[in-house]
């Protein structure tokens, strides 16, 4: 029978889940969102002009308004926007954000105002989607709508933050098999984003390489698995599984 929750049980559960998203935000959001601070700040002054020193850009003399893209963050995102550029998101900035989201979720949202000092924008903003527009935006001024999807994509599918990671690990209890399930992930997200980024433009920009190839074959799999024949191994296995249970019946 269906009991209405207490007032006490509710409040509990509420507090829980509010705790846990409190401890998260003072934590590992935080922190998070200080190393990436730490990172688009600091680097090496190599602009025209520049020392070469190491130190805050900002301060430092002959500083532009492009100064972080000397940073430490430019340059870790920049050597991994390789894998990230038959996606379409291969700026450094773009990289960036989805290496933090990998530590939480929030972290994306977080890095990307950072990176463009959007500190008091909200969704609402104009200068928010501008600067979000800016990441997948080509140096001849064209917005490739396929890449900011595709990027949409590979983060909500890839690999979940650093505390779920953490429960996987402990419900799985096996390194290999964790290592496993979180580079499938991450693997899953990646293809679905290039998928998305492929068809674009193709269809709509009318490119046509490589990686197109290699998004076709990866659908088609894709495809394959959803639509195939069940095996007769699985059809007999699904056959035991139903006189098992009606028998338990």
């Amino acid at each position: 029978n269906y009991h209405f929750p207490t007032i006490k049980s509710w409040w509990l559960h509420v507090w829980e889940r509010v705790s846990a998203y409190i401890k998260k935000a003072g934590t590992i959001i935080f922190a998070a969102a200080v190393v990436v601070w730490f990172l688009s700040n600091f680097g090496f002054a190599t602009w025209d002009g520049g020392n070469g020193a190491f130190g805050f850009l900002q301060g430092m003399d002959g500083a532009g308004d492009d100064y972080m893209d000397f940073s430490l963050l430019a340059a870790i995102g920049g050597f991994l926007g390789i894998i990230f550029a038959p996606l379409g998101a291969d700026t450094w900035q773009a990289t960036a954000a989805s290496i933090s989201a990998l530590i939480a979720k929030e972290n994306l949202v977080g890095t990307f105002g950072a990176l463009y000092g959007l500190g008091d924008a909200t969704e609402n903003s104009v200068s928010m989607w501008q600067g979000f527009a800016a990441m997948f935006t080509d140096p001849q001024g064209v917005l490739h709508a396929g890449a900011m999807c595709a990027f949409v994509a590979f983060n909500m599918l890839d690999a979940p933050c650093f505390a779920a990671m953490g429960t996987i690990r402990r419900q799985m209890d096996d390194a290999k098999w964790f290592w496993f399930a979180i580079g499938y992930q991450c693997v899953f997200g990646w293809v679905v984003g290039l998928i998305i980024n492929q068809l674009w433009e193709l269809f709509v920009l009318g490119n046509f390489g490589f990686w197109t190839i290699v998004a076709f074959v990866l659908l088609a799999g894709i495809l394959f698995q959803l639509f195939r024949p069940t095996p007769k191994w699985d059809k007999k296995d699904d056959k035991i599984l139903t006189d098992l249970t009606q028998e338990a019946a």
